[in-house]
């Protein structure tokens, strides 16, 4: 399998590509490069291999929740995409992205915890909570976004890790919550090469959509956006 995932969800910009199981990404913190960066980073990727996108066998992406226009952007670039190569598309939750990335890079004990959490601004933060089964993330609640003082841990899982820019608000969660956490890293971002490695399994399992259904979670109301112009 061929497969290329892409991530601007976040202020990382990130291109990965999987070919059977070898990876290689190229990764860039750049809050507002990410139009600029995204397609010279395909390029790379697919001129370092001796690929053109027609060689592709499926397509993922972070589908969010996460900057506005970041989402916006990958989202237009997979669609075009899977539409001119008459691809598969996974979308993978940028959520789901960074708990893989905290399991693989902290060691996650199995059926322990990582709750994930983003800043949402306005006083939010998008809410992620997963157990380690099998080496990947299980979600354990649905995904949401709330003010820091609603956050939730589930009874079902006893030890848990944080991570994600959203837990620097983690003085204002509940101390029942910060109580049950051992660590916390508010450093770790969405990569496109954890989205490849979820994205995997679903397309190999047939879990795919077409392009006109390759479209990003918000979890937040758009409207909401627009009440608030050039905020990504």
């Amino acid at each position: 399998m061929k497969l290329l995932a892409l991530d601007t969800s976040s202020e990382g910009c990130s291109a990965a590509l999987l070919i059977d199981d070898e990876l290689t990404e190229r990764f860039e913190r750049a809050p507002r490069g990410h139009t600029r960066l995204l397609m010279p980073m395909v390029r790379e990727l697919l001129s370092a291999q001796a690929l053109t996108p027609s060689d592709l066998d499926a397509l993922a992406f972070a589908c969010g929740p996460g900057s506005f226009t970041g989402l916006r952007i990958a989202t237009g670039v997979v669609q075009g995409l899977a539409w001119g190569l008459e691809r598969p598309v996974v979308p993978v939750s940028s959520l789901a992205a960074v708990a893989y990335g905290a399991i693989q890079e902290a060691a996650v004990a199995e059926g322990d915890g990582v709750a994930v959490a983003f800043d949402a601004r306005m006083d939010e933060v998008y809410w992620g909570c997963f157990r380690c089964h099998q080496g990947l993330p299980e979600a354990v609640a649905e995904e949401r976004v709330c003010p820091p003082s609603q956050v939730a841990l589930p009874e079902t899982v006893k030890s848990w890790i944080g991570v994600g820019a959203g837990w620097h608000y983690q003085d204002r969660m509940p101390g029942g919550v910060r109580e049950r956490v051992v660590s916390v890293d508010t450093g770790m971002t969405v990569r496109a090469a954890w989205v490849a490695r979820l994205a995997q399994g679903a397309a190999q399992a047939g879990r795919t959509v077409p392009a006109a259904q390759a479209q990003p979670v918000y979890l937040r109301d758009e409207v909401a956006w627009k009440k608030l112009p050039g905020r990504g």
